[in-house]
């Protein structure tokens, strides 16, 4: 049996430069695949808030026209809708809307309302168009307004009146009966 001497044991244990350039360079693989998926993912991540932040603004439009696009007329109820010409977006006030309304022919009370944001961006002037429907109808604010600062309630159909002998008209309907 052979025993090897110290010094070439020595010599011989650890890793040749090959092993350790190749080591390296597999090392240098992989952390660059993983730095390119963090700006991958950062790029998403900004993506994704752009996103929501327009998606944020145009939800603002779209409850500051139904709040204001239907103004009120003499008798109390919802008008014709007015142009609405460079509003700034509420919250937001470097983004400005104009918006135009259309009426429905076949549907009286609905409209189809085209908006157009304008916005900079990076020194560049950025535009988005897009379109939703609205129906001329009492804001919101203005009929809590009524009801609870006013004291008007809302308009219903009525049920048919009974007359005092207790017997409904011939078809009209009676409180408390389901038809069958």
């Amino acid at each position: 049996m052979r025993h090897a001497n110290p010094a070439t044991r020595r010599a011989r244990a650890g890793f040749t430069l090959i092993e350790v350039l190749l080591a390296l360079a597999i090392l240098l693989f992989g952390m660059s695949a993983v730095l390119g998926l963090f700006t991958f993912g950062a790029a998403l991540s900004r993506s994704a808030h752009l996103r929501t932040v327009g998606a944020s603004a145009a939800d603002a439009v779209v409850a500051d026209l139904s709040e204001t696009l239907f103004p009120i007329d003499a008798q109390g109820e919802a008008g014709e809708p007015r142009p609405i010409a460079d509003r700034s977006v509420p919250g937001n006030p470097e983004l400005v809307y104009s918006a135009r309304a259309v009426q429905n022919p076949d549907r009286p009370l609905e409209y189809k309302v085209e908006i157009r944001m304008r916005w900079s961006s990076a020194g560049v002037e950025r535009e988005k168009l897009f379109t939703t429907i609205l129906l001329r109808e009492i804001p919101f604010g203005e009929r809590l307004r009524r009801r609870f600062v006013e004291g008007v309630q809302p308009k219903t159909e009525e049920a048919p009146q009974i007359p005092a002998g207790g017997k409904a008209a011939p078809g009209a309907a009676q409180p408390g009966k389901q038809g069958r």
